[in-house]
Protein backbone atom coordinates (compact mmCIF):
# COMPACT_ATOMS: atom_id res chain seq x y z
CA UNK A 1 0.00 0.00 0.00
CA UNK A 2 1.10 3.84 -0.81
CA UNK A 3 3.25 4.87 2.26
CA UNK A 4 0.28 8.28 1.98
CA UNK A 5 -2.66 6.36 1.97
CA UNK A 6 -1.13 4.24 5.07
CA UNK A 7 -0.40 7.49 6.35
CA UNK A 8 -4.35 8.59 6.22
CA UNK A 9 -6.12 5.35 7.60
CA UNK A 10 -7.98 5.75 10.33
CA UNK A 11 -7.37 9.04 10.80
CA UNK A 12 -8.82 12.61 10.18
CA UNK A 13 -8.23 14.77 7.20
CA UNK A 14 -9.47 18.58 7.72
CA UNK A 15 -10.43 20.52 4.82
CA UNK A 16 -9.14 24.14 4.83
CA UNK A 17 -11.24 25.65 2.22
CA UNK A 18 -13.25 29.72 2.54
CA UNK A 19 -15.32 30.71 0.20
CA UNK A 20 -15.43 33.41 -1.86
CA UNK A 21 -16.00 36.54 -0.35
CA UNK A 22 -14.78 35.51 3.18
CA UNK A 23 -12.38 37.41 5.18
CA UNK A 24 -10.52 34.40 5.24
CA UNK A 25 -10.15 33.81 1.58
CA UNK A 26 -6.26 34.29 1.64
CA UNK A 27 -3.49 31.87 1.21
CA UNK A 28 -1.52 32.85 4.77
CA UNK A 29 -5.08 32.52 6.42
CA UNK A 30 -5.31 29.11 5.17
CA UNK A 31 -1.84 28.01 5.63
CA UNK A 32 -2.17 28.85 9.40
CA UNK A 33 -5.48 27.22 9.32
CA UNK A 34 -4.06 23.98 8.40
CA UNK A 35 -0.81 24.38 10.46
CA UNK A 36 -3.58 24.43 13.54
CA UNK A 37 -5.38 21.38 12.56
CA UNK A 38 -1.91 19.45 11.94
CA UNK A 39 -1.23 20.69 15.63
CA UNK A 40 -5.23 19.47 16.65
CA UNK A 41 -4.06 15.78 15.00
CA UNK A 42 -5.10 16.27 11.65
CA UNK A 43 -3.72 13.56 9.15
CA UNK A 44 -3.44 15.32 6.09
CA UNK A 45 -5.03 18.45 4.61
CA UNK A 46 -7.41 18.97 1.57
CA UNK A 47 -7.21 22.52 0.10
CA UNK A 48 -7.97 24.27 -2.85
CA UNK A 49 -6.83 27.02 -5.30
CA UNK A 50 -3.22 27.18 -6.56
CA UNK A 51 -2.23 29.76 -4.21
CA UNK A 52 -3.55 28.19 -0.76
CA UNK A 53 -2.11 24.96 -1.92
CA UNK A 54 1.91 26.37 -2.32
CA UNK A 55 1.22 28.11 0.91
CA UNK A 56 -0.13 25.52 2.89
CA UNK A 57 2.66 23.02 1.48
CA UNK A 58 5.43 25.23 3.21
CA UNK A 59 3.68 25.18 6.73
CA UNK A 60 3.27 21.09 7.28
CA UNK A 61 4.60 18.40 6.49
CA UNK A 62 1.51 16.04 6.46
CA UNK A 63 -0.02 14.71 3.19
CA UNK A 64 -2.22 17.18 0.76
CA UNK A 65 -5.38 16.38 -0.99
CA UNK A 66 -5.04 19.13 -3.55
CA UNK A 67 -7.96 20.70 -6.05
CA UNK A 68 -8.81 23.65 -7.65
CA UNK A 69 -12.67 24.80 -8.26
CA UNK A 70 -13.48 26.20 -11.52
CA UNK A 71 -17.06 28.08 -11.40
CA UNK A 72 -19.49 26.65 -9.11
CA UNK A 73 -21.81 24.00 -11.19
CA UNK A 74 -21.61 21.15 -13.16
CA UNK A 75 -18.01 19.46 -13.02
CA UNK A 76 -16.10 22.06 -10.88
CA UNK A 77 -13.48 20.51 -9.17
CA UNK A 78 -10.64 19.75 -10.84
CA UNK A 79 -12.54 19.54 -13.61
CA UNK A 80 -10.26 19.10 -16.40
CA UNK A 81 -6.39 17.61 -17.10
CA UNK A 82 -4.24 20.70 -17.30
CA UNK A 83 -5.86 21.58 -13.70
CA UNK A 84 -4.94 18.18 -12.62
CA UNK A 85 -1.36 18.74 -13.63
CA UNK A 86 -1.61 22.47 -12.38
CA UNK A 87 -2.05 21.03 -8.45
CA UNK A 88 0.25 18.20 -8.52
CA UNK A 89 2.93 20.75 -9.51
CA UNK A 90 2.39 22.82 -5.95
CA UNK A 91 3.26 19.53 -4.25
CA UNK A 92 0.22 17.83 -3.58
CA UNK A 93 0.88 14.01 -2.59
CA UNK A 94 -3.13 13.27 -3.40
CA UNK A 95 -5.35 15.19 -6.49
CA UNK A 96 -9.02 15.07 -5.94
CA UNK A 97 -11.42 15.18 -8.63
CA UNK A 98 -14.76 15.25 -10.42
CA UNK A 99 -15.30 11.92 -10.21
CA UNK A 100 -18.78 11.46 -11.31
CA UNK A 101 -20.04 10.42 -14.71
CA UNK A 102 -20.72 13.39 -16.11
CA UNK A 103 -19.05 15.31 -19.11
CA UNK A 104 -16.03 16.82 -18.35
CA UNK A 105 -15.00 20.48 -20.10
CA UNK A 106 -12.41 19.09 -21.46
CA UNK A 107 -14.28 16.05 -23.10
CA UNK A 108 -11.84 13.55 -21.95
CA UNK A 109 -13.22 10.90 -20.36
CA UNK A 110 -12.27 10.15 -16.34
CA UNK A 111 -10.15 6.94 -17.52
CA UNK A 112 -8.32 9.14 -20.08
CA UNK A 113 -7.85 11.93 -17.52
CA UNK A 114 -6.33 9.83 -14.86
CA UNK A 115 -4.04 7.72 -17.30
CA UNK A 116 -2.25 10.89 -19.24
CA UNK A 117 -2.13 12.25 -15.89
CA UNK A 118 -0.45 8.74 -14.15
CA UNK A 119 1.87 9.32 -17.24
CA UNK A 120 3.14 12.34 -16.08
CA UNK A 121 2.45 12.33 -12.29
CA UNK A 122 2.93 8.88 -11.40
CA UNK A 123 3.80 8.59 -7.62
CA UNK A 124 0.94 11.20 -7.05
CA UNK A 125 -2.54 9.71 -5.90
CA UNK A 126 -6.13 10.74 -7.31
CA UNK A 127 -8.94 11.21 -4.94
CA UNK A 128 -12.41 10.74 -6.88
CA UNK A 129 -15.40 13.06 -5.66
CA UNK A 130 -18.03 10.70 -6.09
CA UNK A 131 -21.83 11.10 -5.79
CA UNK A 132 -23.08 7.56 -6.10
CA UNK A 133 -22.53 4.07 -5.95
CA UNK A 134 -22.15 4.00 -9.53
CA UNK A 135 -19.63 7.12 -9.83
CA UNK A 136 -17.75 5.16 -7.28
CA UNK A 137 -17.46 2.09 -9.12
CA UNK A 138 -16.50 3.67 -12.72
CA UNK A 139 -14.45 5.96 -11.04
CA UNK A 140 -12.55 3.06 -9.15
CA UNK A 141 -12.42 1.13 -12.68
CA UNK A 142 -11.42 4.30 -14.44
CA UNK A 143 -8.43 4.01 -12.14
CA UNK A 144 -8.79 6.11 -9.14
CA UNK A 145 -6.51 5.28 -6.04
CA UNK A 146 -9.13 6.48 -3.51
CA UNK A 147 -12.95 7.01 -3.25
CA UNK A 148 -14.55 9.84 -1.99
CA UNK A 149 -18.35 10.10 -1.04
CA UNK A 150 -17.69 14.28 -1.39
CA UNK A 151 -19.77 14.99 -4.67
CA UNK A 152 -23.25 13.01 -2.66
CA UNK A 153 -26.53 14.95 -2.68
CA UNK A 154 -24.42 17.99 -4.95
CA UNK A 155 -24.36 15.86 -8.55
CA UNK A 156 -27.97 15.35 -8.64
CA UNK A 157 -28.06 11.91 -8.32
CA UNK A 158 -29.25 11.85 -4.75
CA UNK A 159 -31.00 14.30 -2.83
CA UNK A 160 -28.79 16.08 -0.44
CA UNK A 161 -29.84 14.94 3.20
CA UNK A 162 -29.22 17.26 6.13
CA UNK A 163 -26.21 15.02 7.64
CA UNK A 164 -24.21 12.28 6.31
CA UNK A 165 -26.56 10.02 3.72
CA UNK A 166 -25.40 6.84 4.94
CA UNK A 167 -27.33 5.09 2.49
CA UNK A 168 -24.98 6.07 -0.04
CA UNK A 169 -22.20 5.72 1.86
CA UNK A 170 -22.99 2.11 2.82
CA UNK A 171 -23.20 1.19 -0.66
CA UNK A 172 -20.39 2.68 -1.71
CA UNK A 173 -18.19 1.02 0.77
CA UNK A 174 -19.79 -2.28 -0.47
CA UNK A 175 -18.96 -1.48 -4.18
CA UNK A 176 -15.40 -0.65 -4.31
CA UNK A 177 -12.14 -2.42 -3.22
CA UNK A 178 -9.94 0.56 -3.27
CA UNK A 179 -10.00 3.13 0.15
CA UNK A 180 -13.30 4.90 0.77
CA UNK A 181 -12.88 8.57 2.59
CA UNK A 182 -16.06 9.84 3.49
CA UNK A 183 -16.83 13.48 3.38
CA UNK A 184 -19.50 15.43 3.02
CA UNK A 185 -21.67 16.83 6.24
CA UNK A 186 -20.10 15.00 8.63
CA UNK A 187 -20.39 17.88 11.43
CA UNK A 188 -19.88 16.08 14.78
CA UNK A 189 -16.96 13.82 16.54
CA UNK A 190 -19.95 10.96 16.29
CA UNK A 191 -21.08 11.41 12.66
CA UNK A 192 -16.89 11.17 11.94
CA UNK A 193 -16.87 7.87 14.50
CA UNK A 194 -19.99 6.10 12.75
CA UNK A 195 -18.23 6.42 9.58
CA UNK A 196 -15.05 4.86 10.59
CA UNK A 197 -16.95 2.15 12.21
CA UNK A 198 -18.91 1.58 9.22
CA UNK A 199 -15.65 1.07 7.18
CA UNK A 200 -14.58 4.07 6.04
CA UNK A 201 -10.39 4.84 5.51
CA UNK A 202 -10.64 8.07 6.66
CA UNK A 203 -12.62 11.11 7.11
CA UNK A 204 -12.48 14.34 6.25
CA UNK A 205 -14.06 17.25 7.96
CA UNK A 206 -14.41 21.08 6.72
CA UNK A 207 -16.76 23.42 7.64
CA UNK A 208 -17.35 21.78 11.54
CA UNK A 209 -13.62 22.69 12.33
CA UNK A 210 -12.39 25.42 9.60
CA UNK A 211 -15.65 27.54 8.58
CA UNK A 212 -15.97 29.90 11.11
CA UNK A 213 -19.33 31.72 9.71
CA UNK A 214 -21.38 28.46 9.78
CA UNK A 215 -20.20 27.21 13.22
CA UNK A 216 -20.87 30.98 14.40
CA UNK A 217 -24.44 30.44 13.13
CA UNK A 218 -25.12 27.21 14.36
CA UNK A 219 -24.85 28.61 18.12
CA UNK A 220 -26.39 32.02 16.93
CA UNK A 221 -29.52 29.99 15.65
CA UNK A 222 -29.46 28.08 18.94
CA UNK A 223 -29.29 30.71 21.45
CA UNK A 224 -32.25 32.78 19.31
CA UNK A 225 -34.75 30.21 18.91
CA UNK A 226 -33.97 28.60 22.80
Amino acid sequence: MNTTVDAIKGRLVVSCQAYPGEPMLDPNTMAQVAESAVRGGAAAIRAKGLDDLRAIRQRVDVPIIGLVKVGDTGVYITPTLQDCLDVARTGCEIVALDGTRRERPDERTLAETIADFKAEFPEVLIMADCGSEADAVAAQGAGADLIGTTLVGYSGERPKTPGVDWEAVDQILAAVDKPVIVEGRVHTPEVAAEAMKRGAWSVVVGTAITHPATITGWFSDAVANA
